[in-house]
């Protein structure tokens, strides 16, 4: 992908539309699908769209009670396994599991994530939201490429943010080993590592028919914000003095079952078929941010960079190495 791909393809879907409308005529009888995090938020309402449309899907989870209970409204095939993302470990023994019982995978969706935590470490001392937004999913896709190789035509989806404009990746401190913490900076190093890492997925998954994009979800309240204090979401425009939604947040806020359709477009789309490595947003390819972007859209040109997405790849492996 160059960066100038990163061009709106006139989809028809916008900020408010519906699962039901992204996915109208697409049949996934026969597909399987994992979704990390598919039991919290927006995660449920994308296995909710997925299992409708035929799929079988398996939700990887931490809490299998929280799981159960948070997706027992939904028909389908859908499927509990025990999986820890912040536990490299787990995170192989849900693949092998996988691998032992699954013909292939057609679609992962890498929707679970952390925002804006205290400090905290994961895996051999990792900053807890690169080690498992990123690095838990790196590890993941990784695991379970013999079944991505194994479908046709599969697909990945890594869900990014837009807070990737804050800032890149902090090579030379990614785990703030030398500088202060600041839980802004490392989860926009975060998703902008969720970026660039569909952006080196999809030149590799090309070999053998698959792609893999990014995705900007929109603004949802969700159990994302779990971290942040009713203060904090007041500084930040979400909430009002009253501790109810804004009227930003009201505008420009989204329900769970619209955040999840973006998403869905990227996992699905026929629009897609020929495309690779792209952010998208909306429900669409995101435009390529420039001076005159409005903060909260458009992707910044520093996910977009082929040669950091290598980098950043060659990094991760050796980091998992050295886990």
């Amino acid at each position: 992908m160059a960066a100038h791909d990163q061009q709106p393809l006139g989809s028809g879907f916008h900020m408010k539309s519906e699962p039901d409308e992204v996915m109208s005529g697409i049949n996934l009888s026969g597909r399987v699908a994992v979704v990390t995090g598919g039991y919290s938020g927006i995660g449920v309402e994308t296995v909710r769209a997925l299992t409708k449309a035929g799929a079988k899907v398996i939700v990887p989870a931490r809490s299998r009670d929280k799981a159960e209970k948070n997706l027992a409204d939904i028909k389908g095939d859908i499927v509990i396994a025990d999986m820890d993302l912040a536990d490299t470990g787990s995170v192989r023994s849900f693949a092998d599991e996988m691998t032992r019982d699954l013909p292939q995978l057609d679609l992962l969706i890498n929707n679970a994530g952390i925002m804006a935590c205290p400090e905290r470490r994961v895996g051999p001392g990792w900053e807890a939201q690169f080690g498992t937004n990123h690095m838990g999913h790196f590890t993941l896709t990784k695991a379970l490429m013999p079944l991505l190789e194994k479908a046709d035509s599969p697909r990945v989806v890594s869900l990014s943010s837009i807070a990737h404009k804050r800032n890149g990746i902090l090579w030379d401190d990614i785990n703030f080993e030398e500088n202060d913490y600041d839980k802004w900076a490392a989860y926009a190093q975060a998703k902008s590592a969720n970026a660039l890492f569909a952006l080196g997925l999809s030149r590799r998954m090309a070999a053998f028919g698959g792609r893999a994009f990014s995705v900007h979800p929109g603004g949802i309240f969700t159990p994302l914000q779990r971290d942040l204090t009713t203060e904090e979401q007041i500084e930040l425009g979400w909430l009002g003095e009253d501790g109810q939604p804004s009227e930003l947040a009201r505008q420009g806020f989204k329900t769970p079952a619209q955040g999840c359709t973006t998403t869905l477009f990227a996992a699905t789309s026929p629009l897609l078929n020929d495309k690779h490595g792209l952010y998208c947003e909306d429900g669409d390819v995101a435009q390529l941010a420039d001076e005159n972007s409005p903060p909260y859209f458009h992707v910044a040109p520093h996910v977009c960079d082929e040669e950091s997405a290598e980098r950043l790849w060659r990094m991760s492996e050796e980091m998992l190495k050295a886990a």
